[in-house]
């Protein structure tokens, strides 16, 4: 057998604590902005900062209530990843990046974790912003790093339930793991382990749609959200494996 390992996966295992470095650098980053935020503004530049920075639904549909108009939408796609409502909300999604930012970030490097984090965070906002707009219609604004950790999460179904692939060295003759295969879309839900892994994930987040009735708080959590961020990272990995075939090509 002569398979060879995805890009950015060198070895099959690596201590659990051994978090990537951009995998650090988002989680300090968002703590900074935390702190910073939390140490400098009041309450008007905080609100300020989740208007400038955090992800407006309405203002696809009456941007001339909002400052900046239609302009911050650029932007706030991204940015409103990495503001949260508190501190518990920080230490939940920041845990969540770490748990399975690595394993995607031992596999597809720097690039890949930042591309299926912001991506995530950009599919995230677009379907929230979808059934906010044509569905419920009400306003919300949307802040915190759910749909790039979703987007981590489902990316990380495509091959952590795997097993792992092993090939003969031409040199030694010894057989050595190299890393795990890519499962296709199907086989992600024909395995019981990441099938049931989706479920869970799926049901819990519709559990927390309701969260509010339940709880009797005016804060939503963005299930749909997560929805969104979590598929948008189920299909990046087919885009990564195509695009490290082709340059593995002579």
């Amino acid at each position: 057998m002569n398979e060879i390992a995805p890009q950015g996966q060198r070895k099959a295992r690596e201590p659990i604590f051994n978090v990537p470095a951009t995998v650090a650098v988002l989680v300090g980053l968002m703590w900074a902005v935390q702190v910073a935020a939390d140490l400098a503004l009041d309450d008007y530049g905080l609100g300020a900062l989740r208007i400038w920075f955090g992800f407006i639904p309405d203002r696809f549909v009456a941007p001339e209530q909002w400052p900046g108009g239609m302009l911050p939408l650029i932007w706030s796609g991204f940015t409103h990843a990495f503001l949260h409502v508190d501190y518990m909300h920080l230490i939940f999604n920041t845990a969540w990046l770490a748990i399975f930012g690595t394993p995607v970030g031992r596999r597809y490097g720097a690039t890949g974790v930042l591309t299926v984090f912001l991506l995530g965070a950009l599919a995230g906002a677009l379907v929230q912003a979808a059934v906010i707009v044509f569905v419920v219609n009400q306003f919300a604004v949307l802040i915190g790093a759910s749909g790039g950790v979703a987007a981590l999460t489902g990316a990380a179904m495509r091959f952590i339930f795997e097993p792992v692939v092993v090939r003969r060295d031409e040199f030694t003759g010894e057989i050595v793991p190299v890393g795990r295969r890519t499962a296709t879309l199907t086989g992600v839900f024909a395995n019981p382990r990441s099938r049931a892994f989706i479920i869970f994930w799926m049901g819990l987040n519709v559990l927390i749609g309701f969260s509010p009735m339940i709880t009797g708080t005016n804060i939503a959590i963005a299930w749909e959200a997560h929805i969104g961020g979590f598929v948008a990272g189920l299909l990046l990995p087919s885009l990564f494996d195509a695009m490290a075939r082709g340059r593995q090509r002579p």
